[in-house]
């Protein structure tokens, strides 16, 4: 067994432990909050952390109506162009905390005026020391390179950033994502079942819209970086607006599907593949009783989720795909070719 598979595993544990130990802190930073409530927040991050940063400026804009920006490192460390972040909030997320160019853009903030909050797994990390207010994701130790458990920790922190700022209303909400994970996670067998189909596999697409766009995002680079899958991953809308055209009889298409306000936009996109013959898996939910007439393949979970937050339980099966997919074609998930745990890039 692959130490990402282990560490799936290990996420319900992970999501108690990071929401148990952060409701205090998370508490006192929403009275800063509400002395100091930010007029924009902009999020910085790399790869994987970077996927939650995009579920992160959909589920703030949502749920505060303020503005969220997702930061280009570069304008910061190549251009070196000053920036006015006074009265913004500034977040940096980072698995390892050693992200050179995200602590670059949180060392710049803090001194351009910002209010600045570091995500990181790593108590000891370098920006626990440059963030002003530093919230863990403790989700122990993460031996694999392909990251699951952090992931998830930092949406989790991102709900709990939405609660400070008033823009969710019960923290009960979040204390049932740990038993979703985990019925999540008793799909197990008929995914991997189901990912034997596509040992052949070279080429996918992964679609998604709203809170669940940035699970394509993650789905698709943990197909790449696991398998070498070459994976490209859309909206539903930005898909119908020329890449289309790469599918043709048996393309492989994968599908966040839940049943809410984004349903009609991916039906659309799922039946205009079906025109086509792509091959369709979709991941949906016991809510979804039509998402079967749109999809060769439903990966369901059984209970019917929140659509706020069906993010976090939804990119589990996906997690568990590309694991049992890298096990079939006989690759090591935990060490990918080229790539380390801790990149370091400006």
């Amino acid at each position: 067994m692959s130490q990402m598979l282990r560490e799936i595993r290990q996420q319900p544990v992970a999501l108690e432990r990071t929401l148990a130990s952060s409701l205090r802190p998370m508490e006192r930073f929403r009275r800063v909050l509400e002395k100091h409530r930010p007029r924009l927040i902009v999020l910085v991050a790399r790869g994987t952390s970077d996927n939650a940063a995009l579920f992160g400026r959909y589920l703030l804009e949502i749920t505060t109506g303020i503005p969220v920006s997702l930061a280009a490192p570069s304008v910061t460390t190549l251009y070196d162009a000053p920036m006015d972040y006074r009265g913004a909030l500034v977040v940096g997320i980072s698995q390892s905390g050693e992200s050179t160019d995200t602590n670059a853009v949180l060392r710049q903030a803090r001194i351009a005026g910002a209010l600045t909050l570091g995500v990181t797994n790593q108590a000891s990390s370098a920006m626990t020391k440059i963030a002003e207010h530093v919230f863990l994701v403790r989700a122990g130790e993460e031996k694999s390179v392909a990251a699951t458990k952090t992931y998830t920790g930092q949406m989790l922190i991102f709900y709990l950033l939405a609660w400070a700022l008033g823009g969710i209303q019960r923290l009960s909400d979040l204390e049932r994502l740990p038993s979703a994970v985990a019925g999540a996670l008793r799909l197990e067998g008929q995914i991997c079942e189901l990912a034997g189909r596509y040992r052949f596999m070279t080429r996918a697409v992964v679609v998604g819209r709203g809170l669940n766009y940035a699970n394509a995002f993650e789905f698709a680079l943990k197909l790449m970086e696991t398998s070498y899958v070459v994976a490209e991953r859309f909206s539903s809308a930005d898909f119908m607006h020329g890449p289309i055209a790469l599918v043709e009889p048996g393309f492989p298409v994968f599908a966040f599907a839940p049943p809410d306000v984004t349903w009609p936009s991916i039906s659309t996109t799922l039946e205009k593949l079906q025109a086509l013959r792509a091959e369709i898996v979709a991941i949906s939910d016991s809510g979804n009783t039509k998402v079967a007439a749109r999809a060769n393949r439903v990966i369901r979970l059984h209970n019917k989720l929140d659509e706020v937050f069906t993010a976090i339980p939804y990119v589990v099966p996906a997690q568990l795909f590309a694991a049992c997919l890298a096990a079939e074609k006989g690759l090591d998930p935990d060490r990918p070719r080229t790539i380390s745990k801790v990149t370091h890039t400006l």
